[in-house]
């Protein structure tokens, strides 16, 4: 077995959603990144790259190259998910934490949920995604940005 943590932020900026585990939430904000900015999956691949030792998604999709502008971050996390298998591994689980003020993402979770399974090529059962707030404080409990935070258990095929 392989454990890995990921995390990542970005902040708010003009636009009217936002998208998170693969799934477009209206808010009165986007996100400013170079792909999608979809920060649970971005967490997520970082999570599954640490385990497997091989850096993180700045390594694998930098923000240099313009084949991953506006990126769907699924496609990030299914290449991700190629890496892994090439490697002899599986998901055993995945625990995904966002960390945001707004949106809510308690109604949305069970679709993320069913996005990363699909894309992972496992149960709605190994993946868990939860929310917090910072209570108003740092940069998330400002409202200017979002962040996640991910674990991953790998298991040998």
């Amino acid at each position: 077995m392989r454990i890995g943590q990921g995390f990542d932020v970005h902040a708010f900026g003009p636009g009217d959603h936002v998208v998170l585990g693969g799934a477009r939430i209206a808010h009165t904000r986007g996100i400013v990144a170079h792909s999608d900015g979809d920060v649970a999956i971005h967490a997520l691949c970082d999570a599954i790259l640490g385990a497997l030792a091989m850096g993180d998604i700045g390594v694998h999709f930098p923000p240099t190259d313009a084949r991953w502008r506006g990126a769907d971050s699924r496609v990030l996390l299914r290449h991700v998910v190629g890496l892994m298998r090439q490697n002899g591994f599986t998901l055993g689980n995945a625990d995904v934490t966002i960390v945001c003020e707004l949106p809510k993402i308690l109604p949305h979770a069970p679709a993320m949920r069913a996005n990363l399974a699909a894309d992972l090529d496992c149960g709605v059962d190994r993946i868990s995604i939860k929310a917090t707030t910072s209570e108003k404080l740092g940069f998330t409990g400002r409202g200017e940005g979002i962040a996640a935070l991910a674990i991953a258990l790998l298991q040998r095929t």
